[in-house]
């Protein structure tokens, strides 16, 4: 085809897996792939964890990272195989006719350096145009991309802005050099729903008027379609299901597809208090050390056993904030903190062990909240020791009692965090949470980082351990359809306050105040032409103020 920028041939990806204990051995993470991409189009690749979605797109430079090796197949940009390339070749196709959006802005910019001369960096180094012409060429960038003040934006520095506008920033990097394609990987998935939309509808835009064709990799379908083409789903390093977007979403042929399609299959019916609050928040106002600024206004709320209370609100609105002062890494200046009707000590350090005990977390990121060195059961049964003095075989027969709970059962005690998948990973981090029985768990953020099928198996696991455990959480996120799936009550946080608090069908009844609104109306719905509505809901609704 004449118009055919990319092409991918029968791609084939392999890397060399050391297991414990075993000698090396040689897998196939991307087997007989092959895919085509017009110019001014953009392919979504969707897939859940290790379904080989970036080291696809990745491919697309001819580029493997951590090991990984291209052995087979061949990758077209126009209309040279860039496999055949020598290194020099290879070097002036990279940042010239293709770049890259990674999916983590803050740890893809160099802290030490104003963002002018990062996003600019690429097209001086290729001599594309003066200095001169680049900074303009990134002034009009930093305009088309909604990027407050474009004239004055580039003499920021990486932690004077927001993630968004850092993620923004970002994509202005990659269509400075006036590429032909872009690789998106996951540019959005660490970002909360109303700055979602924000980057979702710049860079939408921004590939329909620099006429770039675009890989767009994500997990969350409903995001893909709102900025593809076409859609290729991917599990397991193979093709399962290549088509246009409709298609996908609308009569998806394979049962992978379908399941993807109808994920948050969770139903939860609101539940009403029967009991004393096993929390409560009464008038915390908080401040971090160093600082004159509240980050916490005057936060007070309940939450009741066996009961879930959602705290929502986007980055920066003091989600994470209220749950280190709940768990005493933050003291708060006024106000107290109520466990089972007890008053806790304002800090860690003035909390007895059965404070600690009855108040555990789960944290987003497993990887970092487990020690690589130690076994599952290690894991586990540390609670078990330092609480009720378990050991030996009784330790042992209470792990087992509690991977059985969360649905590993045998064969995963002595395995190490490495040899597990992400979900595994969560599901042990609730399970070392429950070991403690305690009266309540804080979930921050716990499957914002997950596929959508593995977040919706741990959902339901949650459900399920909380009628069994009769155990209360207080769930901090951002995503709006895991609220409405597991909540009973609600709280609404921005700017430190907290703006709407309830029942669940109170708060997500209309009428809602212009925040609530905003949230309510961010969530990425799986229909065509969804994100067009509500950009053109926004305009008239500025227009009109």
């Amino acid at each position: 085809m004449a118009d055919t920028l990319l092409e991918i041939r029968n791609l084939r990806i392999e890397a060399t897996a050391y297991p414990p204990g075993e000698p090396p051995q040689e897998i196939v993470i991307v087997d007989d792939v092959s895919l085509a991409l017009e110019k001014g189009r953009v392919l979504g690749l969707i897939g859940e964890s290790g379904a080989g979605k970036s080291t696809i797109g990745l491919s697309a430079m001819a580029y493997g990272r951590g090991g990984v090796r291209i052995t087979g197949g061949e990758i077209v940009l126009n209309g040279r195989d860039l496999r055949k390339l020598r290194p020099a070749g290879m070097r002036a196709a990279r940042g010239r006719e293709v770049t890259y959006v990674a999916q983590s802005a803050a740890a893809a910019f160099n802290p030490a350096k104003r963002l002018m001369d990062q996003v600019i960096e690429t097209t001086l180094q290729h001599r594309l145009m003066p200095r001169a012409a680049a900074e303009a060429r990134a002034v009009e960038l930093f305009a088309k991309l909604g990027l407050p003040d474009p004239e004055t934006f580039g003499r920021r520095y990486p932690h004077q802005v927001s993630g968004g506008q850092l993620q923004r920033a970002m994509t202005a990097m990659a269509l400075c050099p006036a590429p032909d394609l872009v690789i998106f990987d996951e540019p959005t998935t660490a970002l909360d729903v109303t700055t979602q939309i924000d980057v979702l509808a710049a860079i939408k835009e921004a590939i329909a008027d620099t006429g770039v064709g675009a890989l767009y990799i994500t997990h969350d379908l409903a995001v893909v379609a709102q900025v593809s083409d076409d859609i290729m789903v991917l599990r397991g390093g193979k093709t399962v299901e290549y088509g246009p977007v409709r298609q996908i979403i609308e009569a998806p042929q394979q049962e992978y597809t379908r399941a993807l399609v109808s994920v948050r299959g969770v139903e939860h019916e609101e539940k009403t208090p029967t009991a004393e609050p096993v929390l409560s928040v009464k008038g915390v106002t908080a401040r971090y050390s160093g600082t004159r600024f509240d980050v916490l206004r005057d936060i007070s709320v309940d939450l009741s056993p066996g009961q879930t209370l959602a705290v929502v609100g986007e980055s920066g609105s003091g989600k994470s904030t209220l749950a280190r002062v709940i768990t005493g890494l933050l003291p708060p200046s006024q106000g107290e903190i109520v466990v089972a009707g007890r008053r806790l000590g304002p800090d860690l350090k003035s909390r007895t062990r059965e404070d600690l005990r009855e108040l555990q977390m789960i944290y987003q990121m497993a990887d970092t909240a487990m020690n690589p060195r130690h076994t599952v059961g290690t894991i586990i049964g540390r609670p078990l020791e330092f609480y009720f003095g378990l050991k030996g075989a009784a330790k042992r027969r209470r792990v087992q009692e509690l991977l059985d709970e969360i649905e590993m059962g045998e064969g995963f005690i002595d395995r190490y965090p490495a040899e597990l998948s992400g979900g595994q990973k969560q599901r042990v981090c609730i399970a070392r949470a429950l070991a403690a029985k305690p009266k309540m768990i804080i979930c921050d953020e716990v499957t914002s980082a997950l596929d959508p099928l593995v977040a919706d198996g741990i959902l339901k696991l949650l459900l399920n351990l909380q009628k069994i455990e009769q155990v209360a959480y207080l769930f901090i996120t951002h995503d709006l359809a895991t609220v409405r799936a597991i909540a009973d009550s609600i709280a609404v946080m921005y700017q430190g306050e907290v703006v709407r608090y309830g029942t669940k069908s109170e708060v997500l009844a209309p009428p809602f105040d212009d925040y609530t609104d905003l949230l309510l109306s961010s969530v990425p719905e799986m229909k065509l032409g969804w994100l067009e509505e509500v950009i053109a809901h926004r305009r008239m609704e500025s227009a009109g103020h």
